[in-house]
């Protein structure tokens, strides 16, 4: 029987309103059976005139963060789900990880800027990866 564990989960939480910079949980990862995951940025509302930039930074103890992001997801300005494969097989040390955000919002009306937003986590199964990579493969 193994002990390694699929992930599928929230690295932000649903319904997350984000008015200033911020840091969603550590999640644990050192189990994962595969080191490539599926990230989908899903916004659900905001207002007028902002943006919002999400990345993903690793962590070897869950405590101390790396000073360079993993992954980024390009800035948004719109509702939407956003995906982006996250290929965590030449970072090791990386045993969790966690999202951050930044907003900004220019124009008229209020400075404050509001996004409501989640962001989910899927593992990508081994087998799905070879399926991937074979046929990838044979295409070339």
């Amino acid at each position: 029987m193994s002990s390694k564990t699929t992930i599928n989960t929230f690295l932000v939480p649903e319904k997350t309103v984000a008015n200033a910079k911020g840091d969603g949980p550590a999640l644990d990862i050192g189990l994962a059976a595969s080191r490539v995951f599926l990230l989908t940025l899903d916004i659900t509302n905001i207002i007028e005139q902002e943006a919002l930039d999400v990345s993903i930074y690793g962590s070897a103890d869950g405590a101390a963060w790396g000073a360079k992001p993993l992954a980024v997801f390009p800035q948004k300005f719109y509702r939407g789900q956003h995906p982006l494969l996250l290929d965590l097989t030449g970072h090791a040390e990386a045993k969790f990880i966690r999202a951050h955000w930044e907003v900004n919002r220019w124009g008229r009306g209020t400075e404050t800027p509001m996004f409501e937003f989640h962001l989910t986590i899927r593992e990508v199964p081994p087998e799905i990866l070879k399926d991937a990579t074979a046929e990838a493969k044979a295409l070339a």
